[in-house]
């Protein structure tokens, strides 16, 4: 398992993510429109997409890796995971509050805070949730995805770090910043961390022993793109491990959090258009994914 940028925050829309990410990559230096997949009218129907729509798009903000997808009505974006930027000047916190509160709405305004000079948790007119602090950070990555465990997990923070790092290879736990004493939760219950897994920094948040009508949902998934299907399987035993398989490589680990396990050869099987259908009918019979017999879908004659 190599350390690469082996983590890409997916995001499901119902149909606007051509339009969202045209709207991303003009806020941040350093991105790009990368690939573009379109609906088809082999194999399957998706939600009744029209064919030639726009199914995913690969794009890059600030030099990480992000995908969007056309899924369909079924997920809605809120606060359980946002994406935290370290903006690290007064002219660039100003520039992405003013864009990204432009038809969208305002969770905290930016302001001073006891954590942070300047600060502020904000909504985009797409309904993605975005954290921005002024502070910078000692890592190329800028924009870290940011998991808030809220109701009956508000005190699982430490132990979903833990179990991450323990997951994937070359981890660490950067920070811990537990809650005041003044809470009275039991000695080291976290309100914040942040962790390195296998080089891509991942924030972990404590909502609170308050009700948040929000939790965990497939809006805002992980992708994990995998060489071998020893990795594959190391991945998917790991993570659904007191959690629960989905289809189409999709899993929710223990805590809800939804992740994907993807070979890295499947956009390959799909660029002839002839194999196409064969590969995403295999697709749609599994759980995991079978490198093998999405190959031998793609070769049958």
């Amino acid at each position: 398992m190599k350390q690469t940028d082996s983590i890409t925050p997916c995001l499901w829309f119902n149909s606007e993510a051509e339009e969202a990410v045209r709207f991303y990559t003009s806020l941040f230096d350093n991105s790009s429109i990368k690939k573009t997949t379109r609906f088809g009218k082999e194999g399957f129907e998706f939600h009744h997409k029209p064919e030639g729509s726009v199914m995913t798009v690969e794009f890059v903000l600030n030099g990480q890796s992000f995908l969007a997808l056309n899924g369909g009505p079924d997920f809605k974006f809120n606060e359980s995971v946002s994406l935290f930027v370290y903006c690290s000047s007064e002219e660039r916190i100003n520039f992405l509050y003013n864009k990204l509160t432009d038809g969208g709405s305002i969770n905290m305004p930016l302001d001073k805070y006891d954590w942070s000079p300047k600060y502020a948790w904000v909504k985009d007119k797409f309904g993605i949730s975005w954290q921005l602090d002024i502070e910078d950070i000692n890592s190329q990555q800028k924009i870290v995805p940011s998991l808030l465990f809220v109701n009956d997990q508000f005190m699982k923070v430490k132990e979903a770090i833990n179990f991450y790092s323990s997951v994937f290879p070359h981890s660490k736990i950067l920070m811990e910043i537990p809650w005041d004493k003044s809470m009275n939760l039991p000695e080291g219950t976290l309100l914040f961390a942040q962790s390195k897994l296998n080089g891509y920094l991942l924030n972990a948040m404590s909502g609170g022993n308050f009700e948040h009508n929000f939790t965990f949902n497939e809006a805002i998934s992980f992708i994990i793109y995998c060489d071998t299907q020893n990795e594959i399987d190391y991945y998917w035993n790991k993570l659904t491990d007191g959690g629960q398989e989905l289809q189409c490589g999709w899993l929710k680990d223990k805590y809800g959090v939804s992740w994907q396990i993807v070979p890295k050869v499947f956009d390959e099987l799909l660029e002839d258009p002839q194999k196409t259908g064969k590969v995403l009918n295999a697709m749609f019979e599994m759980k995991k994914f079978d490198i093998k017999k999405l190959s031998e879908a793609a070769n049958e004659k």
